[in-house]
């Protein structure tokens, strides 16, 4: 069975989808019985404030977001240039392995989630493989949960957006000639700044201003693999797969059925460039890994950093 759906992101977020989802599966397969989460539909949770307070700067929505500035113009011109082409759906599995062995990488510069090193290790291959300027400012934006992070925390079931966008932003030679502690660190700089103030700036912004996030020169990543998906089950079995996604800036981390701790990257690029995404993301990181293994680079000892 192929089950097809399309959501608006009006109606929910991430979490919202996977509780619909979850609620519609259980009542297929249990009729009888009701959802194991109830549905929680006041907006009125997430209203702006009268008068708005927009105390923070917001760069997810651009370089100068607080007066309304729109991005460069060489920033604009990469977004012409990835709309302009074909694009090629890709999805490409990091193994509990990978993820374990890229994360030694950072070891014992920095400390980090799967999520953060995975997404910067992600970012990083897409850049490189798009053969970006060396100067370009390009950003990473990633939806971060928040319904904990405010005063009060919204209530179980809520379908609403209860995410904002985080945003790490650097040059790309920056980017590249670092390693991944770099990247990771602007990542967990991003994610610290998400307190219930900021939340609150980002509401009355986007009621003020009706600001869109800025897609001029970004890389957007939402992570769907810790939402359960691969527990659906509509009385016939659990899901096998999860996938395509075309887009031209935005990626998935989708979870893998029999792999706890894998991800399944779903993205698209554009068609010239997919050998090389897969190569800097999979292929060149298996070889390397391949020939520390040769020269006794495994076990207990360090990993080497590797640039990839």
């Amino acid at each position: 069975m192929i089950l097809c759906t399309a959501i608006n992101h009006c109606l929910c977020d991430g979490i919202g989808t996977s509780q619909f989802l979850q609620a519609w599966a259980h009542a297929t397969a249990k009729p009888m019985s009701d959802p194991q989460i109830g549905p929680f539909h006041d907006r009125t949770m997430l209203k702006p404030r009268k008068p708005p307070q927009i105390n923070f700067a917001h760069p997810e929505f651009g370089a100068n977001s607080s007066n309304g500035s729109h991005p460069s113009s060489p920033s604009l011109s990469l977004n012409q240039f990835l709309l302009s082409q074909t694009l090629t759906p890709i999805s490409l599995t990091f193994t509990s392995s990978h993820i374990l062995h890229l994360k030694k990488q950072c070891t014992p510069s920095i400390k980090c989630t799967s999520f953060e090193m995975l997404a910067v290790h992600v970012w990083r291959a897409w850049a490189k493989s798009l053969e970006l300027p060396s100067t370009l400012q390009i950003k990473l934006l990633f939806s971060v949960n928040v319904r904990n992070k405010l005063k009060p925390n919204l209530p179980q079931g809520y379908y609403g957006n209860g995410f904002v966008l985080g945003c790490a932003e650097t040059p790309v030679d920056q980017l590249l000639a670092s390693g991944l502690y770099y990247g990771i660190r602007l990542v967990q700089l991003a994610k610290h700044s998400l307190h219930d103030g900021y939340v609150r700036s980002i509401i009355d912004l986007l009621e003020e201003k009706r600001s869109m996030p800025d897609m001029s020169a970004s890389l957007v990543i939402s992570a769907w693999s810790r939402l359960g998906l691969e527990e659906l089950d509509f009385g016939s079995g659990k899901p096998v797969y999860m996938g395509p996604l075309t887009s031209e800036i935005y990626c998935v981390f989708a979870p893998v059925v029999g792999d706890s701790g894998a991800t399944n990257v779903i993205m698209s690029v554009p068609e010239g460039v997919a050998e090389r995404f897969e190569h800097y993301c999979i292929k060149g990181f298996e070889e390397r890994e391949e020939k520390d293994e040769i020269e006794g680079v495994n076990g207990g000892e360090r990993y080497r950093e590797i640039a990839v």
